[in-house]
This record gives structure tokens, C-alpha cells and sequence, in this order.
């Protein structure tokens, strides 16, 4: 497939195809969501404040560059999770705005927002509201910290849930380079967790409707998320009672698993069995290493990674990244070069895989942006849609589903509303 077919999406078969979701989202979680949906064929409303619009649209630099190479107004952080949306602005705050809203919600399928806990039922616009009025809307609530329980309204960022749930205290430098001190992950891990998460519920809470007709609420919090990305270490630690620790680079269950030093730059090894080791130690030309009795499997290895890791790393500083890769590759070893962001994208296999799209924006001529990852055999992702402008498609969305007349969208314009 043309990862850079961007036209045909709308006349062509895709996943989600006539369903239509209103985002009220910010940011990146619940924008994330909504961007996975619309890139599976859905029509996806965004709704933003007048003026404003989403906090991310501010988020720079930088700033995407028109086709002269000036900055416009369209923030590189926001165009990363809105693509394939239209754009409305409108006031929840105003009553005109809250009746609009319940318009749109009587001809959509799923309500994505990531508002305080009760800030949308003070408009009139809470689960139990809209509910009442189409009870087949899937209404999916994002939040740091859930629906329920003494921290429901507190504000939450990915950071603060990457802190209070354990991402940063087992990031970093393990205790061999000093006092660990604890590290966020270098993307917003949570905030993409989260949106996936939130994906994943909505798919099946429209699998349910299927079968019972109603829709239902969906709770998901940057915390829980966190607390069970924490995976294998969470288990480790419920079935042991200990804390796992920053480990660096290292797996915890499994060496040699680590980056090591070459000639110009790093390489990322990991050794999954005792005859991986010993392919290892043959390419490297370390034979008798294998042999060594401190070293014969897994379990004697992690004992022992402070003796044999720095011999590795003497060995491979002899040579390249790049001709250490191609060598160990043809002995079965699982390895990479540890690239900075530019070499990811010049790298042939990215390339081969179409991981950037191109779509034409109506201010940054073409706007770049990485892919969706799924590969669909039958119903393909497409690309239709840029990242909108801040109220683009206000009044096209007003006409067609609040029914509502040209003097009409005036009036409101002229009020504040939209």
C-alpha cells in the first residue's frame, strides 16, 4: 500500500467507516485516541475553546513551516495526534454552546473528553446527561487519576503519572554508576499507553452495542495505566515483595541484555539463551569465554555481568557499530545501533515500511508526520485528512449536523459561541 495515499481514504473501504466521534480532548492522550480512530475511517469532530483551542496548539516551538520555511501558527506537538480531524470551536461554558453540543451529540457514535471530574456535568454534558438523550453514545472519560477515589480530582500530566506510578524510579543508571536519581522516560510513554488503552475500550464497548444496543461510560486513568505498564517488574514485585531498581539499559531477567561501547557510537545486544552466548562468544572471538564456568548460563551470567560486561564492551570498542552489527547478525544475535531521531528516519528498513505521510495543509503546504503502525489487509489506514486549523470546519459541522442556517452560525460568531 502507498503509505502516501492521503486522497482516498473516504471513498475507499476502512475499518470504522460511518461512525462519528465527538473529541473533546486535550493534549495528547485523549487526541491520540481520536487520531487512531480517525485514521481507521472514522469521522472525528474536534471540538475546541474559541480563540484558544487545544493547550497543545501553543506548544512550541517548534512551529510546522509553511512552504517559505516561516513558522505558522500550527505547533509541531499538536499536529502529532490530530490528524484526520475537523475542527470546530465552540463555548461549552455558554448555554447556546451546550445546546449545539447535544445536537452533535444525537447524531454521533462516541464521546472522547479528558475534562476535571465534573467539570462537563456542571454544563449539562455528563455521561448521565448525554446518556439520557442518546443512550447508544460510547462516552469515554480520560483523566489522571479516574472517576473514583480521594485523588479523582486532582490534575494529571504523564509526568506526574510516571512519577507516582514507578516508570521514574526503575529509569536510569542502575547503582554501579553512582546514586540511581530517577528519570522520566524520554517520550510521554503514559499519555500514548493511555490513548491506546482508551482505543482499545472503545472498539469493544462498540463490539457490545452490537449486541445490546447502549452505550455505556469508559473510565481510564493515566495512573492505572501506568501502574500496569509497569508489567513483568509489577509481577516481579508481587510475587517477591522486591523493589525493583534502574537497571539502565540492562533487562533484569536476562544477560548479556545492554548497550556497549564501539568504536563510534553504541550497539544494543540481547543474549535470550546459553547457545545465543556461545554464538556470541564465537563471533566476538572470545571462544574461551564460553567455556568460562562463571558465564555457563543465564543465571551465572546476571551474577556475574559486572565481570563479564566490561569485557564485552573491551572487545567490542575495536570496531564499529555498524561492522559489528552485520557480524553478529549472521551468528543469530539480536543487535541495533542505538540511533538519535534523524538516524531513525534515514534508516532503510523505516523507510521501506512508509513510517512518514505527507498530507497538504492549508497554511504548512505539506506537513510531515509519522504513520500509523497498523498494516490492515483489507480495510487499509488512509490519510484524508491534515491536522485541522483551529475552527476550520465550524462552519461546514454546524450546517450539517446541528442544522443550523448561515444568519444562525453569524449570530453565534458574533456572540462568542463559536
Amino acid at each position: 500500500m502507498d503509505r502516501n495515499n492521503n486522497n482516498a481514504g473516504e471513498a475507499s473501504a476502512t475499518s470504522l467507516r460511518g461512525l462519528r466521534v465527538l473529541d473533546l480532548s486535550r493534549v495528547l492522550a485523549g487526541p491520540s485516541c481520536a487520531q487512531m480512530l480517525a485514521d481507521l475511517g472514522a469521522d472525528v469532530i474536534k471540538i475546541e475553546r474559541p480563540e484558544r483551542g487545544d493547550d497543545s496548539r501553543a506548544w512550541g516551538p517548534p512551529f510546522m513551516p509553511d512552504t517559505a520555511g516561516n513558522d505558522t501558527a500550527e505547533s509541531a506537538y499538536f499536529c502529532s495526534c490530530n490528524r484526520g480531524k475537523r475542527s470546530i470551536t465552540l463555548d461549552l461554558a455558554s448555554h447556546a454552546g451546550q445546546d449545539i453540543m447535544r445536537r452533535l451529540v444525537l447524531r454521533s457514535d462516541v464521546l472522547v473528553e479528558n475534562y476535571k471530574v465534573g467539570t462537563l456535568s456542571k454544563y449539562g454534558l455528563g455521561y448521565a446527561d448525554v446518556a439520557a438523550i442518546n443512550p447508544r453514545l460510547i462516552y469515554c472519560s480520560v483523566t489522571g487519576f479516574g472517576q473514583t477515589g480521594p485523588y479523582r480530582t486532582r490534575p494529571g500530566y504523564d509526568t506526574i503519572a510516571q512519577a507516582m506510578g514507578g516508570l521514574m524510579s526503575v529509569t536510569g543508571q542502575g547503582r554501579d554508576h553512582g546514586d540511581p536519581q530517577p528519570l522520566k522516560a524520554g517520550v510521554p510513554v503514559t499519555d500514548i499507553m493511555t490513548g491506546l488503552y482508551a482505543t482499545i475500550g472503545i472498539l469493544a464497548a462498540l463490539q457490545s452495542r452490537a449486541t445490546t444496543g447502549l452505550g455505556q461510560q469508559i473510565d481510564i486513568a493515566l495512573l492505572d495505566v501506568q501502574v500496569a505498564g509497569l508489567a513483568n517488574l509489577a509481577t516481579n514485585y508481587l510475587a517477591t515483595g522486591r523493589v525493583p531498581e534502574p537497571l539502565g539499559n540492562r533487562l533484569p531477567t536476562l544477560y548479556p541484555s545492554d548497550s556497549f561501547r564501539c568504536l563510534d557510537g553504541h550497539i544494543m545486544l540481547i543474549i535470550g539463551n546459553d547457545e545465543q552466548f556461545r554464538r556470541f562468544c564465537e563471533a566476538a572471538g572470545l571462544s574461551g569465554m564460553a567455556a568460562d564456568p562463571r558465564f555457563l548460563t543465564n543465571q551465572l551470567r546476571i551474577r556475574n555481568a559486572a565481570i563479564l560486561g566490561p569485557v564485552m564492551e573491551s572487545r567490542l570498542q575495536e570496531g564499529t557499530v555498524q561492522s559489528w552489527v552485520l557480524r553478529l547478525e549472521k551468528f543469530g544475535i539480536a543487535c541495533a545501533p542505538i540511533n538519535n531521531v534523524a538516524q531513525v528516519f534515514d534508516n532503510e528498513q523505516i523507510r521501506a515500511r512508509g513510517m512518514v505521510i505527507e498530507t497538504p495543509h492549508p497554511s504548512a503546504g505539506m506537513v510531515r508526520t509519522v504513520a500509523n503502525p497498523l498494516r490492515l489487509s483489507g480495510t487499509p489506514i488512509h490519510y484524508h485528512r491534515p491536522p485541522p486549523t483551529l475552527g476550520q470546519h465550524s462552519v461546514e459541522v454546524l450546517r450539517e449536523l446541528a442544522g443550523l442556517s448561515d444568519q444562525e452560525i453569524g449570530r453565534l460568531r458574533a456572540d462568542g459561541v463559536v
